[in-house]
């Protein structure tokens, strides 16, 4: 497969072209701010992990919610800097399915690790005095793997869900990354069934986590 961009694959061919110096800030761009983000989520984590009292249970689920940062950050980014700078295009299938099952299972471990969180708050705000009692650090684990478990699940299902179609071979995608939208679109079989189940799939995956955190944050705040 070929990740490409509209107009990517000229642009390298013509040095002083405008648009290729362009090209070349935005890769120095990305380069700094994946950098940035993956030094801030590591100083994070040091931190909650070397500062005793920032170990309640919000400092826990930040810390795993800062992995899982660099882990989403690091599933595209990387790949995008390297195939820039070798003027490199070309994926494997396996690669591509590969890269679309942590672009899909990072988001979704942070959605509900936000959800997890919203609800930590909603519980110190609300039941103050049972807070120690019904947060508890087994109940911490146990949010922190079901949320893992969940998304794994969602992300082998998206890449199942791609492994029924027929794809062509050496075929273009535009864009940077392979994502599931894309992916869809090159189906060479009729792929409506799977179509509606991937995007129903999606919207619950990420319509649950905000509806929860939106409802939970309405009750702190008015907690009597």
């Amino acid at each position: 497969m070929i990740l490409s961009p509209p107009g990517y694959g000229e642009r390298y061919h013509r040095a002083e072209d405008p648009e290729l110096q362009l090209i070349l800030a935005l890769l120095s761009l990305s380069l700094s701010m994946y950098l940035v983000t993956v030094l801030r989520n590591l100083l994070s984590i040091l931190a909650v992990s070397s500062d005793s009292p920032l170990h309640p249970p919000l400092y826990f689920f930040l810390s795993n919610l800062c992995w899982a940062d660099i882990g989403f950050t690091s599933a595209a980014v990387p790949k995008m800097i390297v195939d820039m700078q070798s003027h490199s295009r070309v994926t494997s299938h396996a690669g591509c399915l590969t890269q679309m099952s942590f672009l899909v299972l990072f988001p979704c471990i942070e959605g509900m690790l936000l959800t997890v969180m919203a609800y930590d708050c909603f519980v110190a705000i609300c039941r103050p005095l049972h807070y120690p009692v019904i947060v508890n650090p087994h109940l911490c684990v146990f949010f922190v793997l079901v949320s893992f478990f969940l998304s794994l699940l969602d992300s082998q299902l998206h890449s199942w869900t791609v492994l029924q179609f027929t794809i062509v071979k050496n075929v273009e995608i535009s864009n940077f990354v392979c994502d599931p939208s894309q992916l869809l679109k090159l189906a060479c079989s009729d792929s409506v069934i799977n179509s509606i189940f991937m995007y129903f799939h999606s919207t619950m995956f990420g319509f649950l986590p905000i509806s929860g955190i939106l409802c939970l944050t309405i009750k702190s705040s008015s907690p009597f």
